[in-house]
């Protein structure tokens, strides 16, 4: 196990030296600057700020010293936020997308896999279709129209919660946490109904209800673990839906996590703060799915790492 880990973190350099590279000569390459809001300053004063942040050199010059400072582990200064490094940002901005990240992604699990296995065990019935039908809305809604949708419904119509913020209460937290989780609680219900049907048709389960053994207890026992290996298999790609979905949800909500500031340093072509966030979910993504490789084997025996 020690040595599969040590190889996969050994593979993700390469990756994440790819995703550095697009993503710097990606910003660069959209049209404005950091500084173009401030036209109004002499010329003197904007060449001194191109100076101060290596912006008047040739941009594989740019690159190279930003390539340098990354693997120091600085993400250098923020160039709208100018009192904060890159790096203070993603501190302060990450315990609240963790927060909201992983109260999506558990939602997801618990309602995706009870909907999924009900579903799968009253199969062809008025019940397997609603979750289905259910299934089907949730994954072919996008984040970006569910999250006005609720806001509209629940935080203007009906004032049951607010509609926006974040940091005074629970309540506040409700309707991103839904929003962020409602195409992975679809996506899970199909995973796990599709994997339970088949489960449940298999030579174990037959003998295991051949020897007497209680169904709720086979269900619980055998049946249900069997059927979560496709979703624990689909954890690494959900953690990177739920950290892109964040973006954009917590722009819509108002929350101060990662994935405004990504959104407000794009727009203001903030490019160390962008490279910082891009560089920080590259990383998250790489190691979650390094973690579910993990988890997979621990669940299926027959899985064995070397």
């Amino acid at each position: 196990m020690p040595t599969y880990i040590l190889k996969r973190l050994a593979g993700a350099i390469p990756t994440l030296f790819v995703i550095v590279t697009l993503a710097f000569f990606l910003i660069r390459s959209a049209p404005g600057g950091p500084f173009d809001k401030e036209r109004s300053v002499p010329p003197e004063v904007e060449a001194n700020l191109n100076a101060v942040y290596h912006l008047d050199k040739p941009l594989w010059e740019q690159y190279l010293l930003y390539l340098g400072k990354v693997l120091q582990g600085d993400f250098g200064p923020s160039f709208q936020y100018r009192d904060f490094s890159v790096t203070e940002l993603i501190t302060n901005g990450f315990p609240v997308s963790l927060t909201l990240g992983v109260s999506a992604i558990v939602l997801a699990l618990v309602l995706g896999t009870l909907f999924g296995a009900i579903a799968a065990l009253r199969q062809n019935t008025v019940t397997d279709y609603s979750v289905m039908a259910g299934a089907m809305t949730g994954i072919t809604i996008p984040n970006f129209v569910m999250a006005p949708l609720l806001t509209l419904v629940f935080g203007v119509y009906l004032n049951w919660l607010p509609a926006g913020g974040w940091g005074d209460g629970y309540r506040q937290a409700i309707l991103p946490i839904i929003a962020l989780a409602l195409p992975q609680i679809a996506i899970v219900a199909r995973l796990t109904r599709g994997s339970m049907i088949e489960v449940l048709r298999s030579n174990f389960v037959r003998t295991a209800r051949a020897k007497g053994l209680p169904e709720q207890l086979m269900i619980a026992r055998h049946a249900l673990k069997a059927a979560l290996l496709p979703v624990v298999s689909y954890l690494g790609p959900a953690s990177a839906a739920v950290l892109t979905g964040s973006v954009v949800v917590e722009q819509i909500f108002g929350i101060p996590g990662i994935g405004r500031y990504f959104v407000q340093g794009a727009l203001n072509r903030d490019y160390t703060l962008v490279m910082g966030v891009v560089i920080f979910y590259g990383s998250l993504i790489i190691l979650f799915n390094l973690l579910v490789d993990i988890l997979y084997g621990l669940l299926d025996p027959k899985v064995r790492m070397s």
